[in-house]
């Protein structure tokens, strides 16, 4: 496995962002929901206006993944506005971990979320938390495997469907 690369993305990167999380979004989940579900989701949570709007804010963080030249995937990083560093948790948002169905199962996104943490460090965090599909079993290995635990669950709108999230954390 080559390295790879993480660049902190900015308005220059919409079309780049905007094509990897609908290729990887699709990929992962269209075969498990309604074609229409899922245009409704990717036109109101994927469109350029909504990423562009996403890239611009204080709160919110996009890294690309490279692999060589390559753009294999990114993460977005939410940061709670208006915690202070005197708050006991200072916690952490992984909203995304995106990566292209080649490169799964091969140790990048390992990588991904080191450099996750690394960054919750710097950041003086010291709880990462997410939430997951409750039918996503691939990511809730993954999760578990990198130490997560389940501490909640709340509903997530995909189209017109509710679906059932598990959130998960990592206390660091």
């Amino acid at each position: 496995m080559s390295q790879i690369i993480l660049q902190k993305a900015n308005t220059n990167n919409l079309i780049d962002l905007q094509k990897i999380s609908l290729e990887t979004f699709t990929s992962t989940y269209s075969s498990l929901n309604s074609e229409e579900n899922m245009q409704l989701y990717v036109s109101e949570s994927l469109s350029e206006e909504k990423i562009m709007t996403e890239l611009l804010s204080s709160t919110t963080s996009f890294y690309l993944a490279y692999k060589e030249d390559c753009l294999i995937g990114y993460f977005k990083l939410n940061f709670p506005e208006g915690e202070s560093l005197l708050s006991e948790i200072r916690s952490m948002e992984v909203e995304r971990i995106y990566l292209q169905e080649t490169y799964q199962g091969k140790g990048y996104g390992k990588k991904l979320f080191e450099s996750i943490i690394e960054i919750a460090r710097t950041e003086k965090m010291n709880r990462i938390w997410l939430g997951v599909w409750s039918k996503n079993t691939n990511a809730l290995q993954f999760y578990r495997k990198m130490g997560f635990v389940k501490f909640d669950e709340h509903l997530f709108k995909l189209g017109e469907d509710e679906q059932l999230d598990y959130l998960l954390e990592l206390n660091i």
